[in-house]
């Protein structure tokens, strides 16, 4: 695709970009070190809330009754509402520095939460997009409503099911959703018709509060029912690790070996109960499942029923199920995916320098390889038409799978026109077939001479895509008549799949956080640095002193 010419707003939008640079960068480095995990990104959700206010937006805190999300909206009179969105919630177990080393983040062991995608960098991304067709609407009076929502726990798939029940992405004239590309060949462009497919996620609580019946039950009759010679019912412990093995065991056989799908846990909480001779009261483990259609997620859903019923009664406890995500798959719009695509198409890729590069040769020599002269994937500054990429990502799935993959943008696609496109994140080549570990993509999305890069060609993207929607009739009205296509009549029509969230917002659950403690923020996880002793063996097999 040609390079499309820019409109007086749209040039008004890449200038402002141009002055507002130093500050996405720093913006960026900014939400990177809050590193804040699902359902736990205060002080993430606060900035964003500081920073819109700031530039003259309306925001409602807490939307869909969630603490750490947000609605924001800025209007230059009558005309369209164009949607844009922030993530910023990290993942447990990678903290990493901003550094060319292994290192976790100050103060902080290297269990606490870091941003792997970057969703730092997708925020604020969005952000530099927004705030950059927020001044072209003002100087050229374009009129219409810009709406910024933010979204937290994207990782478990959390904030957009309920967001899109509770009507915040009702009445857009599109929607525009950005993401740091993950996989080839979805570098640098947009999504054509495969997209992100549906995720359940739930936590299973398992609860021994009645431990007597199961002494009761099995005749012992002890008087003193904590008596330490008497016997004791497993408890929630044992019922969760039944759990997890009978899953573990059964996975084989929940679904077809076909059309991508996978599943993985977490164990959120285990016993609440010292070594003592009693059974553990509390256990919560949790579980995602991210297939491609929502009759795959019914099934698996069924299964994991039976193990959890199956695991309580087995150790004498009952149990709960309760919501974490019910996301529906994504609907395609080429329309959409061409303004999308055409923009990225008049901003260029993203392009690294020569600073970029020693920064990461240095890497690569720090995470074990060689460093070479180019140091990162070529695919980085190179752009991939939708159409081929669609064909080479179609070449690894069976022809009657429509979605894959996962993330829960797809619940807006049902609401609106979506947009979804992808622009290179820094990624070293893998020389000789050396392997790098996990903290490299994680630095360098936090490090600003590796992810400013995208960061600037990604909000300049998303400014000019706003703005042809605002400005281009023609091309909003194109996009709106596709999904009302697609839809049987667009929301409510005969395709249409509605709201799958019945639940709650699940923000009550140990979910990992950060705590503050008399020696200061903390991971929920101490970290060395807090004063804890070192898990190193000591000297000659002797255990440490604690005294």
């Amino acid at each position: 695709m040609e390079k499309a010419a820019t409109t007086s707003a749209q040039a008004t939008a890449l200038a402002c970009l141009d002055g507002i640079q130093p500050l996405l960068s720093a913006w960026t480095r900014t939400i990177f070190d809050f590193g804040e995990t699902a359902w736990r990104e205060y002080q993430s959700a606060a900035w964003y809330v500081e920073r819109l206010k700031r530039e003259g937006f309306s925001v409602e805190e807490s939307s869909g009754g969630m603490p750490t999300a947000f609605c924001a909206h800025w209007t230059n009179g009558p005309g369209p509402t164009i949607g844009m969105y922030a993530e910023y919630d990290a993942v447990p177990g990678n903290c990493q520095d901003a550094a060319t080393v292994k290192r976790p983040r100050p103060g902080l062991s290297e269990h606490a939460g870091g941003h792997t995608d970057p969703h730092s960098g997708l925020g604020i991304s969005s952000l530099g997009g927004l705030l950059a067709a927020k001044a072209a609407m003002q100087r050229h009076g374009i009129s219409g409503t810009l709406r910024f929502t933010g979204e937290p726990a994207e990782k478990v798939r959390g904030s957009k099911p309920i967001h899109a029940a509770k009507g915040y992405y009702d009445g857009l004239a599109g929607m525009i959703s950005f993401h740091p590309f993950y996989m080839l060949p979805l570098c640098n462009t947009a999504r054509w018709d495969t997209h992100c497919g549906a995720a359940y996620a739930m936590i299973y609580r398992f609860l021994c509060d009645e431990p007597e019946h199961w002494a009761r039950a099995g005749g012992d009759g002890a008087p003193i029912p904590q008596a330490h010679s008497a016997v004791r019912a497993p408890g929630a412990n044992d019922a969760l690790m039944t759990m997890y093995m009978a899953s573990k065991a059964l996975r084989d056989s929940m679904l077809p070996h076909q059309g991508g799908w996978s599943i993985s846990e977490a164990i959120l909480t285990a016993g609440q109960a010292t070594a003592d001779n009693l059974p553990a009261g509390l256990a919560e483990i949790q579980y995602m499942i991210r297939v491609p259609t929502l009759a795959m997620a019914e099934q698996v859903t069924a299964v994991l029923d039976r193990n959890a019923q199956a695991a309580a009664s087995m150790s004498g406890c009952r149990y709960e199920r309760h919501w974490v995500s019910k996301s529906r798959p994504g609907l395609a719009n080429h329309a959409m995916a061409a303004i999308a695509y055409e923009a990225l198409c008049t901003v260029g890729p993203p392009r690294w320098d020569e600073a970029a590069k020693a920064v990461a040769r240095e890497i690569q020599v720090n995470a074990g390889g060689a460093a070479t002269d180019e140091p990162f994937l070529a695919e980085m500054e190179q752009l991939i038409a939708p159409q081929e990429a669609e064909a080479m990502l179609r070449r690894d799935l069976p022809p009657s799978q429509l979605n894959s993959t996962s993330d829960d943008y797809t619940d807006m696609s049902w609401h609106t026109p979506t947009a979804r496109f992808y622009v290179a994140r820094p990624a070293l080549r893998s020389g000789n077939g050396h392997v790098y570990p996990s903290w490299v993509m994680n630095a360098l999305g936090g490090i600003p001479a590796t992810i400013d890069p995208m960061v600037t060609c990604a909000s300049r993207t998303i400014a000019l895509a706003a703005l042809r929607l605002l400005e281009d009739k023609t091309a909003r009205d194109a996009a709106m008549d596709e999904f009302v296509a697609r839809t049987g009549g667009g929301v409510g029509g005969s395709n249409w799949i509605a709201p799958l969230c019945d639940y709650e917002p699940p923000i009550g659950f140990r979910w990992p956080e950060y705590v503050t403690t008399a020696r200061g923020r903390d991971w929920w996880i101490p970290s060395l640095s807090s004063g804890n002793q070192s898990p190193q063996a000591a000297p000659s097999g002797e255990p440490h002193d604690r005294s």
